[in-house]
């Protein structure tokens, strides 16, 4: 993979140099940023490889890992080693793809629907569980959680299990691809 990464910058002539780097790597990304990089403006993620249509029945373990390490965990480790010698006013941008705003859910679902296999997600919002962050960090950050939700309160587990058990029964024979939004009106 290769690395742009801008040198002692100026408004006027930007140095560049350009690097070779395993993005999947951690250290790598980590030890090249912070030997040639002092703060940076601009991170421009712009690696990945893009899915086969392989039916999913068909793709391998290795091609699987080898596309989320490359398309996510290079986005990561990147994204991660940069931020130090970032400032406020700086940016990032993620190059993803059509097949981004698709989904896996929406993937399978356009795959597996010709089977009658139906696919869809739900994606829960603040919710009351131990593992929910305002629940770890106690109240006043659950206090704060709550005020960005229109109806004034965390979910419960069983609202979204609801929600699950819908998808499950007949009466959503014709939902497919959908992804369900159970955050009771987040702003």
């Amino acid at each position: 993979m290769q690395l742009m990464v801008e040198l002692e910058p100026t408004r006027t002539k930007p140095k560049h140099n350009y690097s070779k780097l395993d993005v999947l790597s951690s250290t790598e990304c980590t030890n090249l940023i912070a030997k040639q990089i002092n703060f940076l403006d601009y991170l421009f993620n712009c690696v990945s490889i893009n899915p086969t249509t392989t039916p999913i029945t068909d793709t391998t373990d290795d091609y699987f890992t080898k596309l989320i390490d490359t398309n996510l965990r290079g986005t990561f480790n990147t994204t991660r080693a940069c931020i130090p010698c970032m400032h406020p006013g700086s940016a990032i941008v993620n190059v993803s793809s059509i097949c981004g705003l698709q989904g896996l859910t929406k993937t399978l679902a356009a795959e597996l629907g010709p089977k009658g296999i139906r696919v869809n997600a739900v994606a829960p919002g603040p919710t009351d569980t131990q593992t929910f962050a305002g629940n770890v960090k106690g109240s006043e950050r659950m206090e704060k959680d709550v005020e960005g939700i229109a109806l004034g309160r965390l979910g419960r587990a069983e609202e979204v299990a609801d929600v699950v058990v819908f998808l499950f029964r007949e009466g959503s024979s014709f939902v497919n691809g959908g992804v369900w939004e159970v955050h009771g009106g987040m702003k």
